[in-house]
């Protein structure tokens, strides 16, 4: 099932999310609308609050990019994690060009490590910890923020986001043209 996507100044794209327990209903279904709603949205992740839910869960999922034969991979990576955190952060702070199903038309360049070491469940609950790099390392950081109350803005500096801000105000308002659901927090 396709989910609406959270639009930027909702409450709960602010708010520190909860571990999803070993026990959390219908976690499976959860995990398959979520890769349904990002894929649908031509995203390549999706956090939990970003469908509305406070919860510790992460979905991505793309081709990897070659940079050597400039071409996309053949097969798929998809990654689910649950209560995933960075432990550690390696190698050099690398600009990317980045952008948020939840924050449509803003793209910007943000400054991440290179490499991160991430512990996480997967849908299974199996555990891992592994050094990871390249895009899914990129992924990874964007969407853990979310569940820290962060967004990509954030990240950038205060100038950019004075440059930005009326872009981003046009998002709060619901001002946007997309290819999915959104859905808009109630100006009081």
């Amino acid at each position: 099932m396709i989910l609406p996507i959270v639009g930027y100044g909702s409450p709960i794209l602010r708010k520190e999310a909860e571990p999803v327990p070993k026990d959390y209903p219908n976690l499976k279904e959860l995990i398959a609308n979520m890769y349904e709603t990002m894929y649908h949205s031509d995203g390549v992740g999706l956090a939990a609050p970003q469908i509305d839910l406070s919860i510790q869960l992460v979905v991505i999922g793309f081709r990897p990019y070659d940079e050597k034969t400039d071409s996309y991979g053949p097969e798929e990576e998809r990654h689910t994690l649950i209560n995933p955190e960075i432990l550690e952060t390696k190698g050099a702070n690398k600009l990317f060009n980045e952008g948020c199903l939840s924050i449509p038309g803003i793209h910007e360049d943000v400054l991440r490590p290179e490499t991160i070491v991430l512990h996480y469940f997967d849908e299974d609950w199996n555990e891992h910890t592994e050094e990871i790099s390249g895009m899914f390392a990129r992924v990874a950081q964007h969407e853990i923020d979310h569940l820290h109350g962060k967004v990509f803005t954030d990240r950038l500096s205060q100038l950019r986001r004075t440059m930005i801000r009326r872009k981003l105000n046009d998002v709060v308002g619901g001002k946007v043209n997309v290819n999915y659901r959104m859905k808009f927090s109630k100006k009081k």
